[in-house]
């Protein structure tokens, strides 16, 4: 991995992507925990964060998501999850509504940008409706330093506007740095968070006895969670392709053999990013507007705990729904089969077109299967262990471990095609 990025640090291109994402990096940081929005009370704010964050509140993991910045009251402590959740509602909205269907697959670049810009505005919304709910959690908790109608307001839109320049942000991030701009900055909150995290679990360990055993099994299972994130993001499905020969002018071209690859996890980590910030919305609403206890919202709200079973469900579905969905879109085995007709391809023992495309989406089933299922249980393991052995702490820093590796080894990958693409060797090779 050093290797990759010393030989990226002396491409002049490369190495000018790379300061441009750190550069990036920096303002969102400095934009987390040091532009602080007047009139609220952080020091209580804090307080009640890590109390969240000790009972298994889905607030305190959304905090972690935030980078703390949640917990800090500052400009972007909404952090990206705005953004996240915009992009699901307008993706799916784009298999329900037949024109913004046709938008998407057939508007070209101008349908992208559309889409793009709905994206946004959505991102605009959903971050209005969680600032106002946050308002109502530092209301009812009395810490507003100075309760009325303009600070309201202040607040109100300084975390709005918080929420649309993150989202900017990463936008930036992709176009002209590297790697993801959403897996990016949330890789650096989730990083920023694991001292606490960590301090949070070694602080068993004070205790003596049997959690000496339990933590040193955590550290454990934690170390083999990265081993099979690593081994499964490189696995892959291998699909013979031979090229016919053909006649051009008067030289012949094809004939080679070679393979088409299929990754078991296609779609990376993100159906486990989008699956925690999806659940995380609902449960960040209900737990803002601080329902009164033994009320329906309240026990609406205990739902959406990481540990409680119902949680746990619906979070399995996600996955697998999110891994099938990007998967299809990142792989199209239609488009694909066009493709190798036209070039002169064909899968051996299949006819070109339909039977080619069938058989790759029966493939591409199979192995998004296998990957959404290892998915599923490396998410799922924390949660369930979290809920048996009553620390919280290990389903959340479980869950931002994977994301963090998952981000980490995609940003490699991307870092290292940047150098395949000019012509250098690379550590992945």
């Amino acid at each position: 991995m050093w290797n990759t990025f010393v030989n990226a640090w002396r491409n002049p291109e490369i190495r000018k992507k790379l300061l441009f994402t750190l550069m990036i990096v920096v303002i969102y940081r400095f934009g987390s925990v040091a532009v602080l929005i007047p009139g609220i009370d952080t020091a209580g704010l804090r307080v009640l964060f890590d109390t969240y964050l000790e009972s298994g509140n889905l607030l305190g993991y959304y905090n972690i998501l935030s980078g703390g910045a949640l917990s800090y009251a500052t400009l972007f402590a909404l952090s990206i999850t705005p953004y996240i959740n915009a992009s699901i509602i307008i993706q799916l909205l784009t298999i329900a509504i037949p024109a913004l269907e046709r938008l998407s697959k057939e508007g070209g670049e101008e349908g992208k940008k559309k889409i793009a810009a709905l994206t946004r505005y959505a991102t605009v919304g959903i971050g209005l409706i969680q600032s106002f709910t946050y308002f109502i959690l530092l209301r009812n908790n009395d810490l507003l330093l100075n309760p009325g109608v303009w600070s309201a307001i202040v607040i109100i839109a300084s975390f709005t506007a918080g929420s649309a320049i993150v989202m900017w942000l990463g936008e930036q991030i992709t176009e002209n740095g590297i790697g993801n701009g959403i897996s990016i900055l949330l890789f650096v909150g989730i990083v920023a968070r694991f001292p606490q995290i960590a301090m949070t679990i070694f602080a068993y360990f004070a205790q003596g006895g049997w959690y000496i055993l339990l933590m040193a099994l955590v550290i454990v299972l934690l170390l083999a969670m990265i081993v099979f994130i690593v081994v499964v993001t490189d696995a892959e499905r291998r699909v013979p392709v031979q090229y016919a020969k053909r006649m051009v002018g008067r030289k012949m071209y094809g004939g080679q053999s070679t393979n088409l690859p299929m990754k078991v996890n296609m779609s990376g980590v993100l159906p486990v990013i989008f699956a925690s910030t999806f659940l995380a919305l609902p449960a960040t609403i209900i737990g803002f507007t601080g329902p009164a206890e033994g009320g329906f919202w309240y026990k609406v709200g205990l739902w959406f705990q990481q540990t409680h079973p119902f949680y746990i469900i619906l979070y399995l579905l996600l996955i697998f729904g999110f891994a099938y969905f990007y998967s299809v879109i990142q792989f199209n085995p239609i488009e694909i089969s066009n493709n190798l007709k036209k070039n002169g391809g064909f899968v051996m023992g299949y006819r070109p077109g339909k039977p080619t495309s069938d058989f790759l989406m029966k493939i591409l089933g199979k192995v998004t299967f296998i990957g959404a299922a290892f998915l599923a249980v490396v998410a799922v393991f924390p949660l369930i262990f979290s809920a048996a052995t009553g620390i919280i702490a290990i389903s959340i820093g479980g869950t931002s471990l994977m994301i963090a590796v998952g981000v980490a080894l995609e940003t490699v990958q991307q870092v290292e095609a940047q150098l395949m693409m000019r012509h250098y060797k690379g550590f992945l090779e």
